[in-house]
């Protein structure tokens, strides 16, 4: 059965639960397909938006992420770059970054990452489609820093700030 086939005939609870999981973000459509409280990984299926659509400050920015995950391209492509960043042990932001590899990812191309990789897509071909194993978070927080600006920001997920939302009341 493929992906297409799936996602077409799944019954509308199944349909409602996807769409419950996913989110926009400025330069995609994250799709959780999988996620089970039980399992070790969930999967996804990220629709990237035209490039004229991408808003800054997401995939485009020099980024880690709270979990390991792998990759595969389904459709268009991207440049992939990987970047050794520095962390300024008193703020724990990104202070400084060197490029290490930039990659043309075409259909077929797998990449993963670990939770400690710094990494960017600063562009993608329209039309762009990924699949996408992830683990359960290993890290409370991850980092992005603005290569334009050299601006750099601490993001911390927002099912994690519930007590601190509530104690600041």
């Amino acid at each position: 059965m493929n992906l297409r086939h799936h996602l077409l005939e799944l019954p509308n609870d199944q349909a409602d639960a996807v769409i419950r999981r996913s989110r926009e973000t400025t330069t995609h459509f994250a799709w959780c397909l999988r996620d089970r409280p039980d399992e070790p990984f969930t999967f996804w299926l990220n629709e990237y938006k035209q490039q004229r659509d991408w808003r800054t400050g997401y995939a485009d920015s020099i980024h880690n992420h709270r979990y390991h995950f792998c990759t595969t391209i389904l459709r268009g492509g991207y440049l992939h770059e990987r970047y050794t960043a520095t962390i300024n042990p008193t703020t724990e932001m990104i202070g400084s970054t060197e490029l290490r590899l930039s990659t043309p990812c075409p259909v077929g191309a797998t990449e993963s990452l670990l939770a400690s990789d710094f990494h960017r897509i600063p562009r993608a071909t329209d039309g762009t489609m990924t699949f996408l194993v992830k683990s359960r978070e290993v890290m409370p927080w991850s980092l992005s820093f603005d290569p334009e600006t050299q601006e750099g920001h601490k993001h911390v997920p927002v099912e994690t700030r519930l007590e601190h939302l509530a104690n600041r009341l």
